[in-house]
């Protein structure tokens, strides 16, 4: 008799379990349910780094089961952002000029408004007319749309180019790195239509909800994206836990050997890139509004660096892994770069750890593959499942 999947991979169900808990304290907690314990600032750092974890799971796997060792996945993170951003701008943009021009004589025509939102938006880059990019901005179920067709449009095209020239290894890694900083160099043009360097703004404030306070939004995001991250986590586990999980594990191990099986090696590996690269659209789109600012230093080659360099600390192979190497590397970052962290003095010099956070975040990677290749998740099964036993 077939078990069921739950049966078979019993560390979603505890996954699951964790996040539906954690979730429940911090709500609880929280500064918007009357607690206080937990101030909306951190509430929305646990929402941000949720949706950092789902990124996360994408990220492994594509890398971790895959083989695809993409440095451009944090570029369809940042393109959901600017999807979900682009209309967060229009909307709140159009309510102020509506405000503002609410005690004329004369209604504004709709000319007038496109054109008064346009110079609201882009006056700080010198325009005065909506750009093409913009056409859709006023509509939210298209700009929702957009997350995912974006990114899976950009990831289809990219990856049919490259995995039908079979290009793979550190080739392909680089291909993504050069298609990330080409965009990024694109995003910080003022012709662009997506206001250069200063990106988009003021993404917290969601248009019609001016009479909501942060501290209920935040709870609303923290909702959101908990709720994204185990939907896409189960979705995750499903199709590496079957024949098609044995298939792209296989491809990762050699893929020559299940070419000369059989198996469309270039349409499985386009499924799996296409897929985590909208996964990863979805992720932005959760993260920017509870950042406040979208900008193209997010789309930058670093990021997407960071994001390998998280799911190598927590375990590539193993979703949950990549899920503790997130959320460790980013709720430490959050603390570090904070400001709060003691200066250490040394006589000679004074060690600021918002200057040298990253070096010891590179420390830290060294450290990992090391002496735990395994990552974080390798530590954790070694204590506590192989203890039990």
């Amino acid at each position: 008799m077939q078990r069921s999947f739950i049966a078979r991979n019993p560390s979603v169900l505890v996954f699951l379990a964790a996040l539906a808990l954690f979730t429940i304290l911090v709500t609880i907690l929280a500064e918007g349910a009357g607690a206080g314990v937990i101030s909306t600032s951190f509430v929305k750092t646990l929402g941000k780094t949720l949706c950092l974890c789902l990124v996360a799971v994408a990220m492994d796997l594509v890398w971790g089961y895959c083989g695809i060792l993409s440095l451009g996945h944090f570029a369809f993170f940042g393109l959901g952002g600017y999807m979900i951003g682009m209309w967060l701008m229009y909307a709140r943009t159009e309510e102020i000029v509506l405000s503002a021009n609410a005690g004329a004589a004369l209604p504004m025509t709709p000319q007038e408004l496109s054109d008064g939102i346009a110079a609201q938006i882009f006056g700080v880059v010198g325009g005065s007319e909506l750009p093409w990019v913009w056409s859709f901005a006023h509509s939210l179920p298209l700009q929702l749309m957009l997350i995912l067709l974006l990114p899976g449009l950009i990831a289809l095209v990219f990856g049919w180019l490259a995995f039908r020239s079979r290009v793979a290894g550190v080739y392909l890694s680089i291909l993504t790195q050069a298609m990330t900083l080409a965009l990024s160099l694109w995003l910080f043009q003022n012709d662009s239509g997506l206001r250069g360097n200063n990106g988009l703004s003021g993404l917290q404030n969601i248009p019609g909800l001016a009479e909501v306070p942060q501290a209920t939004l935040s709870l609303w995001f923290l909702w959101a994206s908990a709720f994204a991250l185990g939907g896409f986590y189960l979705l995750a586990a499903w199709v590496v836990s079957g024949k098609f999980g044995s298939v792209i594990r296989a491809i990762r191990d050699d893929e020559a050997r299940v070419r000369f099986l059989g198996y469309s090696v270039e349409g499985y590996k386009l499924f799996v890139f296409t897929l985590t690269a909208m996964i990863a659209g979805i992720a932005g789109a959760l993260y920017y509004p509870q950042a406040g600012i979208v900008n193209p230093a997010e789309i930058a080659p670093i990021a997407s660096i960071y994001l390998a360099v998280w799911v190598a600390i927590g375990g590539r192979g193993r979703l949950w892994g990549a899920v503790l190497g997130a959320a460790a590397v980013s709720l430490v970052s959050s603390w570090f770069t904070s400001g709060q962290v003691p200066a250490v003095p040394l006589g000679f010099y004074t060690v600021e750890w918002t200057d040298w956070w990253l070096v010891l975040l590179g420390f830290g990677f060294v450290a990992v593959t090391l002496f735990a290749p395994n990552g974080l998740a390798g530590l954790v099964e070694r204590i506590f499942i192989r203890g039990a036993k």
